[in-house]
């Protein structure tokens, strides 16, 4: 267990927190979309929009299989990426996987203003939302930890993930 990655849903902090706990490990932080984004030349809302979310999430697939053989790596993963059960369990072969959670009602008020969401761009995006999330939620409820970020400071949530990180450390140091 090299590297910590966070997945979750959209709005659930895995940037804010990913960047802070990387400090705070002193590993270096890497975003999975600003990675896609960096290696295509496009936004995902480009990306999206262009090629289709099928392509976007080929695109995923393959930044998971190249972080593979990094250590010392916060990952931060785009909202659908810790969703797919082949990422999940890539992601599971050299990292600690926190999932990070929020009610709809709390991520629907952290993202709803956000125009760089393109599965939110429809005529129904809270009903869209509520879909996705109960879509994903079994496969979030497959990371290593768990951890609602609902009414807890940023700082607060990255602190935990350290502490959750070196923790599993430790108790496999100890095996």
């Amino acid at each position: 267990m090299d590297n910590l990655a966070l997945i979750g849903f959209m709005g659930t902090g895995k940037s804010s927190v990913g960047h802070l706990v990387a400090v705070h490990l002193g590993f270096t932080f890497v975003d999975t979309d600003q990675l896609i984004e960096a290696q295509t030349g496009r936004s995902i809302t480009d990306l999206f929009a262009h090629e289709g979310e099928a392509a976007f999430r080929a695109q995923e697939r393959q930044v998971v299989q190249a972080l593979t053989d990094r250590v010392k790596l916060v990952i931060a993963t785009g909202g659908g990426l810790g969703a797919d059960a082949l990422n999940l369990a890539s992601l599971k072969t050299h990292a600690l996987v926190v999932c990070l959670w929020a009610s709809p009602e709390v991520t629907w008020q952290r993202v709803r203003h956000q125009t760089h969401r393109p599965l939110l761009q429809g005529p129904a995006p809270l009903a869209r939302l509520e879909e996705l999330l109960a879509h994903r939620a079994a496969i979030y409820r497959e990371a290593d930890v768990l951890m609602n970020t609902s009414q807890r400071q940023i700082r607060e949530v990255a602190l935990q993930v350290a502490h959750e990180f070196q923790r599993a450390q430790r108790e496999l140091t100890a095996r």
